[in-house]
Order: structure tokens, then C-alpha cells, then sequence
């Protein structure tokens, strides 16, 4: 961890507290942490920042779902997602992810994982990419035949330039999100668009559950965006901003509340990993 920064990851102003002793809820990764919030363009942020290396290991061990809690949980999501009752659950309860977009062209999913949501955005009549630094997921999205270049978007230079880049609670993850949407806008078509979602950290989940909110996810959430602070940085990026809404997901709220219930400082919450 680099320790102690005094000045926001974004705009260099000066820090103030905003949290003590968050842990991670979900994987059970040592340690506790404090966020920050900037004086100058609000913008909440973890207060020690992990390293490029340290942020690659963490994905590495612990973005593997497979393997945490109960391996019937992977095969009922799975089913799940390729389901007609999917699209119902969009309907009722929020599209996070894009997957209800019907479209054509390029669309490169940034931070793809093992590769769910490639086949549903081929299946909604995209032809699609992927980019993906946990090596160990790209390999299993590669074996269903999906293309994932295993680059940061800083370092990632594409034969041809994208109709669609997709950052589904992606940006939140980024050391440099303004630099990370200047070279997104860099391999986009003109004309192109990026879809952003990210968790609201005004919104009134987090209000309630507090230091249980499911989306601090400590350390792999370095920033954490209101809606203002997402749409200035936006702008200031040169995109022009054609739509948001916010939802509140049941599924963020039934994890925070198991995480309440259940989370222990240093081990994983599998409750979040079952069936039932």
C-alpha cells in the first residue's frame, strides 16, 4: 500500500477523513481501512492506495468466484443469466450491467472477468472483446472462444477502434480514472459511447448500512463517485453525457444486510456465495 496520501488521487487537493476501520465484507482480506474525502472537487477515495502489483495480486487471488463458498452457487448464476428470467429481473430490479441492450457493432468490455457478460452482449448482436488483467479469468473466458487481451487500457493499442466500450463498476477500481476514460475515448470510434456503472456513494444504502455498505469494498474500490463528481469528471474527460439514472439494486442491498449480519474482520463472507 502506498500510505498516507494527503492529496486526491484526481484533482491534488488537500484530504479529510471520511471513515475509519473498513474491512472487506466480501473476501475476507486482511487488514483495515480509511477513506478520504477531497476538499476541493469531493471526491471520496481510499485513503492508502494499493500499487498497480498489489491491485493485479489481489484480483489474482481473490476474483475468482469459483472457488469461494458453494460451487452450486456458480452453476445456479450461471443458468440464471442465460435465462428469460434474467430479463424479468432487469425489468423489475435495474439493468447494472447492460445486458438488456440490443445493438451492432465493436464493444470491448473493460475489466470482462471470466467472461458473462461477452456472451450476453454477443448475444444482443454485438461483436465483442474483451480486456482483462486477472489472468486466470481471461483464460477461462478464452476457452469459450472470446477474445481478451490481458492489458491495462493504458498500455492496450486495438487493431480497430470500438463502437461501445462498456465499464460495468469498473471505474471505481482505477488508480486513474481520468486517465483511464482519456484512453477510452482514445480507442473509441467518434461518435462512440461508453456505458458507466458504478456505485452512488451518496446513495441511501450506503447511509444505512454505514461501514457494512457492500460497496466500499476495501481495497478494491479506490474511488467511490457521486453522481456529480462522476459527471464532472466526465466532461472534464470531453465526453458529453447523453443519460444516467440511478437504481437500487436488491441485489447490493440483500448483500449488505448478509454482510451485517455475517461479515468478520479477515474471512470471507460465503453467506454471500450460496444458493439459498
Amino acid at each position: 500500500m502506498i500510505e498516507g496520501e494527503q492529496s486526491c488521487i484526481d484533482c491534488k487537493g488537500d484530504l479529510s477523513l471520511l471513515h475509519e476501520k473498513i474491512f472487506d465484507t466480501r473476501f475476507g482480506v486482511e487488514g483495515n481501512f480509511s477513506l478520504s474525502r477531497c476538499k476541493s472537487c469531493d471526491l471520496v477515495q481510499i485513503r492508502a492506495r494499493p500499487s498497480p502489483d498489489e491491485l493485479k495480486h489481489l484480483y489474482e487471488t481473490y476474483y475468482n468466484f469459483g472457488d469461494v463458498g458453494d460451487g452450486k452457487y456458480t452453476k445456479i448464476r450461471s443458468t440464471f443469466l442465460a435465462s428469460p428470467l434474467y430479463l424479468l429481473w432487469m425489468a423489475l430490479d435495474g439493468d447494472l450491467s447492460f445486458h438488456s441492450r440490443i445493438g451492432q457493432g465493436r464493444l470491448l468490455d473493460v475489466g470482462c472477468n471470466e467472461g458473462r457478460g461477452l456472451r450476453i452482449y454477443q448475444n444482443n448482436g454485438f461483436t465483442v472483446e474483451g480486456l482483462e488483467i486477472n489472468e486466470r479469468a481471461a483464460s477461462e473466458a478464452r476457452i469459450d472462444g472470446f477474445t481478451v487481451h490481458t492489458k491495462s487500457i493504458e498500455r492496450f493499442q486495438p487493431e480497430e477502434p470500438y463502437d461501445v466500450v462498456v465499464l460495468s463498476n469498473v471505474l471505481e477500481h482505477s488508480l486513474s480514472p481520468k486517465e483511464m476514460l482519456t484512453h477510452i475515448v482514445r480507442v473509441l470510434k467518434p461518435g462512440g459511447e461508453v456505458w458507466i456503472s458504478c456505485p452512488n456513494v451518496d446513495s441511501w444504502q450506503r447511509s444505512i448500512f454505514r461501514g457494512y455498505w457492500i460497496n466500499w469494498h476495501v481495497p478494491f474500490h479506490v474511488i467511490h463517485f457521486s453522481p456529480d463528481t462522476l459527471n464532472n469528471m466526465l466532461q472534464e474527460s470531453g465526453f458529453e453525457i447523453q443519460e444516467t439514472r440511478q437504481e437500487s439494486p436488491a441485489q447490493w442491498a440483500a448483500y449488505s444486510l448478509i454482510a451485517r449480519l455475517f461479515a468478520k474482520a479477515g474471512r470471507p463472507t460465503k453467506q454471500m456465495r450460496k444458493p439459498l
